[in-house]
């Protein structure tokens, strides 16, 4: 089992964790592990903290690679299901469906955005992860209040400075998260690993 733990800070406080955990699963097993996915979800999303969970899966033909994203409300609660005998025993379980061990990356913060494929290799220097960040949330600041807005207002929301603030910047967060730093960081990885 591979395991690289990335903390925040030395500080007292106990931020929110990422696990992003890959398998390579056999490709005759590819159907025990999806019903192995169904146990062992409900049990992870059991645990105290738990936020959300992704599942990225192979493309057929192609790729035998599943990776789980996991997010919980704290590190500790992240770790907490991460060492529980209940995931230990799920993962004896799926052993025999994998072509490698059970590999996972924990990270606390944004970092997650920056995680290579591969779980094992290092994060890209502060300034990078700075510097790429800025050079999406720059455009976006820029564009989608102009799209945002209008859309509010035909809506018939009342203008609000607060409320405006309060959507565009969730629109711009889920963009972010969901769409374009995973795609930005894969684009732009040459760069952030040199």
């Amino acid at each position: 089992m591979a395991m690289e733990i990335e903390t925040a800070s030395s500080s007292d406080k106990d931020p929110g964790a990422t696990a992003v955990i890959t398998h390579r699963v056999c490709a005759e097993k590819q159907a025990a592990y999806e019903v192995w996915l169904e146990e062992i979800g409900p049990r992870c999303r059991a645990y105290p903290g738990f936020l959300d969970w992704h599942i990225i899966r192979p493309i057929p033909g192609l790729t035998s690679t599943y990776t789980v994203v996991i997010r919980f409300d704290h590190k500790s609660n992240l770790q907490a299901w991460m060492e529980s005998a209940d995931r230990e025993r799920l993962i004896a379980k799926a052993q025999p469906l994998l072509l490698d061990g059970d590999d996972f990356f924990i990270s606390s913060g944004l970092d997650f955005w920056f995680t290579p494929g591969g779980a094992k290799a290092q994060l890209p220097t502060r300034w990078k992860q700075f510097l790429a960040t800025w050079s999406v949330i720059y455009p976006l600041v820029l564009i989608i209040p102009l799209l945002v807005l209008p859309l509010l207002r035909w809506l018939g929301v009342p203008d609000s400075r607060w409320l405006d603030i309060l959507v565009t910047t969730g629109v711009i967060v889920f963009l972010m998260v969901y769409a374009i730093m995973p795609n930005y960081t894969r684009l732009i990885r040459r760069w952030l690993f040199d």
